[in-house]
C-alpha cells in the first residue's frame, strides 16, 4: 500500500500528489490535519527517519512555536508538538510499503517508484 500523509494546500504535497497521479501509481491520501496523526504512526516514521527530519522548522508553525519550546526541544518534546499540531511535520511523508520517505523530489520519486 502507498500512503501519502500531509496536507492538501501544501505546495510540496500538490508537486506529490500531481507527481503520482501523472504516473497512474495508485495510492491513499491522507489529510493529518482533517483526521489527525496516530502516535503509533508517527513513532514508526521517528524510528525510520527521525525526529529531526520530521519536524519542519522552515515553516510557519514553527514559527509561531512558543520560543521556549524551540529551545528546549528534543524527541520527547517533539513528538508531543507533532500530535497536537501535525502541521508542523515536513511535507509529504510518504509510506511505501513501510518505507518512509520525508518530503517531495522528483528525482527522489523516480528512483523510488524505478521511473526513469
Amino acid at each position: 500500500m502507498i500512503r501519502l500523509y500531509g496536507i492538501p494546500n501544501c505546495d510540496a504535497m500538490k508537486n506529490a500528489r500531481k507527481w503520482l497521479a501523472d504516473q497512474r501509481i495508485a495510492h491513499e491520501f491522507h489529510d493529518f490535519k482533517k483526521k489527525g496523526l496516530e502516535q503509533s504512526i508517527l513513532l514508526t516514521w521517528i524510528d525510520a527517519v527521525g525526529w529531526e527530519t520530521l519536524l519542519n522548522r522552515r515553516g510557519m508553525m514553527w514559527r509561531k512555536l512558543d520560543p521556549r519550546l524551540k529551545q528546549d526541544m528534543d524527541k520527547k518534546t517533539a513528538i508531543s508538538v507533532m500530535l497536537d499540531t501535525p502541521t508542523i511535520i515536513k511535507r509529504p511523508v510518504l509510506d511505501l510499503d513501510g518505507s518512509i520517505h520525508v518530503g517531495f523530489s522528483e528525482s527522489e520519486y523516480r528512483k523510488l517508484f524505478d521511473r526513469t
